[in-house]
């Protein structure tokens, strides 16, 4: 998927004003996600993304944090300076854009390593 054409579908599901609100939304939430998930697997999604999106999840860092959506949420909250259901509609503007951009399976791969509660912010229904 190209830039513009991403940032467009964030910018539709989040209903924000401006393409650069868009492009911060997009970058906090990566981010967020990035401290949540393997470098290996964040380098498996950043090179689905186009640039400059693919740097919010290419940190220099070592192993993932384990934490819970609540918690994903209120880092995403903090990060985009957004009140906690507003960092829900965030996550899910970019992670069902993010969906999207990835096959099934490598998007099946990386959920399968998360709490199961996590596949709602890629627009998937939670197992069980």
């Amino acid at each position: 998927m190209q830039l513009e054409e991403f940032l467009a579908q964030v910018r539709d599901r989040g209903e924000y004003r401006s393409r650069e609100e868009t492009e911060q939304v997009c970058a906090a939430v990566l981010w967020v996600l990035a401290t949540r998930i393997a470098p290996e697997e964040a380098d498996d999604l950043a090179a689905r993304l186009p640039a400059p999106l693919d740097e919010a999840l290419r940190l220099e860092r070592g192993r993932p944090e384990a934490f819970d959506c609540d918690e994903f949420l209120r880092r995403v909250s903090v990060q985009t300076g957004a009140r906690p259901r507003t960092a829900e509609w965030d996550a899910d503007a970019v992670l069902c854009t993010v969906a999207d951009a990835v096959p099934d399976g490598e998007l099946d791969d990386l959920l399968s390593r998360l709490p199961a509660r996590y596949a709602e912010f890629f627009g998937r229904l939670s197992p069980g």
